[in-house]
């Protein structure tokens, strides 16, 4: 039995649909830093969240979080829990953005940081971009993404996967990922 949970900056615009289906839980920074009352005794959302977790996602996967990820930068709940996840346990990304940032060269030099901590690149397909341009870029097919994870979770019986989401899905193709279910991964 699969279980996922979502953290997004925008995950309240983004998710409202997956809220709904079951054993989804969508946090939000919110979660993260306006509910502590005393520091000695609340928890840590994005360390609970990473105890918690058996399979990391980010996807799709921007530049701006790619550069983050890749340079340790804690500035959102998903980048925090990035920050502190176990590099002993699986961590994918997925990323999608237009066809020149992809080539720039701090993007393979970003994925190949990120590769040497353990994390897995599903990489871009080629087809038309949100921006208009064709080219390599865009968020690889959903079946590759689910493939990719199940693959990555190998051993593990029970899979309890977090998602972090950065963009608006609607511009990044959240209509292929909609018939997908949480069974899925």
């Amino acid at each position: 039995m699969t279980s996922a949970k979502i953290a997004g900056r925008y995950a309240p615009e983004n998710f409202r649909a997956w809220e709904r289906m079951d054993r989804l839980h969508v946090l939000r920074d919110f979660d993260e830093w306006d509910r502590y009352e005393d520091v000695s005794s609340d928890l840590v959302v994005h360390v609970e969240l990473r105890k918690w977790a058996d399979v990391a996602l980010v996807a799709p996967c921007s530049a701006n979080t790619l550069g983050k990820m890749a340079l340790g930068l804690c500035d959102n709940l998903a980048a925090c829990f990035l920050r502190a996840w176990d590099p002993d346990k699986p961590l994918l990304v997925a990323p999608a953005m237009n066809t020149v940032m992809w080539e720039h060269p701090s993007t393979a030099q970003h994925l190949s940081t990120l590769e040497s901590y353990g994390c897995r690149v599903v990489p871009p397909s080629c087809k038309r971009l949100a921006c208009g341009d064709v080219g390599r870029g865009a968020l690889a097919p959903v079946g590759d993404v689910v493939e990719a994870v199940k693959e990555a979770c190998g051993g593990v019986a029970e899979r309890r996967s977090c998602a972090s989401a950065v963009g608006s899905w609607q511009r990044h193709g959240f209509q292929e990922w909609q018939p997908a279910t949480t069974d899925d991964l």
